[in-house]
């Protein structure tokens, strides 16, 4: 919905866009379910913001190949000893920790993941339940 500005409102039929993370299963349930909330790359990234959280394929853990979440990321720097719990692994050389608030589950829809980061398209209200 759009506000008007005077108490009105109307539902846009305009594409809104938002940048998309995948991750392979179980991890994308665990960043869903706020019981990851940091993930690992061995890429950095200066995107700060909201991110969609997006269950690729492979695995075919369900729900494969939905977005999932909508997440706050906060900050990207080097993984330390102390990111181990909160990312549900050990360090590894050149990993990077995306420190992820605000964890919001969302009405699962398709999205065809991909590498890196990416936008996706969506018309509906993500967080209609």
């Amino acid at each position: 919905m759009i506000g008007l500005g005077d108490g009105k409102y109307f539902m846009s039929t305009k594409p809104k866009k938002m940048k998309a993370l995948s991750l392979k299963q179980p991890w994308a349930n665990y960043v869903a379910s706020g019981k990851k909330t940091i993930e690992t790359r061995k890429w950095s990234t200066k995107h700060r913001g909201k991110l969609l959280i997006v269950s690729s394929k492979y695995p075919d853990i369900p729900p494969a190949g939905y977005a999932l979440a909508v997440v706050e990321l906060v900050d990207c720097r080097p993984m330390v000893k102390a990111d181990e719990k909160a990312a549900m692994c050990k360090v590894y050389p050149k990993a990077y920790s995306w420190m992820l608030k605000n964890i919001r589950k969302i009405k699962p829809f398709p999205v065809k993941g991909q590498l890196s980061l990416y936008e996706v398209n969506f018309k509906s209200d993500l967080y209609s339940a």
